[in-house]
């Protein structure tokens, strides 16, 4: 790897110097239960998602998504922000990740923890009953996220089986993000993209680092719901 895996240390630094935002110059979306939807051992939350029927419109939907706004805590011209930039992006293998950010930031200040409050970037969409978007706005925010869920106890609230943590926020949260996320794939379908739909696969590395095997892993509709949501605002920005 041309880049290192370690960081060096005026960058470590800078992430130690950096601290939770504040509500300050934010609005505060404290009040609105987004929550995050991840597979089981992710260590870091970068979105979160919640809807509700649109009061305005019978069969609508309001759609917030939130992406966490990492700029709250790099800042232009660090080390930190120096170091990002020739990094690019995390590179992820089978058994590490060559992150862009250090762990103080990926893992904890900028991960959308289960109750913390958090600095996102956030979009509001109207979906009309056609699952169209009609209009969105952005928002600089603090929020905090009401649960941190993996994607199969997601789907299995969604089936009709939700455990101690997704039964209470099943008729609050859960159920009004699937209806959402319903009316939405319609409209996909009805669009008629192009589907590339193609299997994950985990490989799984034995203790010398070799390949012992290769797993497709199931695939979820809960996971197409975040996907549906994350495209619709990237549509939007």
């Amino acid at each position: 790897l041309e880049i290192p895996y370690r960081f060096p240390a005026s960058v470590l630094k800078d992430a130690e110097e950096a601290r939770e935002a504040t509500v300050k110059g934010r609005e505060d979306w404290r009040h609105i239960p987004l929550i995050t939807i991840d597979p089981a051992d992710a260590k870091d939350h970068d979105d979160a998602v919640f809807a509700e029927p649109d009061r305005q419109v019978p069969g609508g939907h309001i759609v917030y998504v939130a992406i966490a706004d990492v700029a709250a805590y790099v800042r232009p011209g660090t080390s930190l922000d120096r170091e990002a930039y020739l990094r690019g992006n995390s590179v992820y293998f089978p058994d590490r990740v060559v992150p862009m950010l250090p762990e103080r930031i990926s893992n904890e200040l900028g991960s959308l923890k289960e109750g913390a409050n958090k600095a996102s970037l956030a979009v509001r969409m109207v979906i009309d009953p056609e699952g169209r978007k009609k209009s969105h706005s952005f928002h600089r925010v603090i929020f905090r996220s009401a649960a941190k869920l993996s994607y199969q106890q997601a789907q299995a609230a969604f089936d009709g089986r939700p455990d101690d943590k997704t039964g209470p926020i099943l008729e609050t949260i859960l159920k009004p993000l699937w209806a959402a996320y319903q009316t939405m794939a319609k409209a996909r379908d009805r669009r008629g993209p192009l589907n590339l739909d193609l299997p994950e696969r985990k490989i799984i590395l034995d203790k010398t680092g070799m390949v012992a095997n290769v797993t497709v892993p199931e695939r979820l509709e809960a996971m197409r719901l975040i996907e549906e949501m994350m495209i619709a605002a990237n549509v939007a920005a």
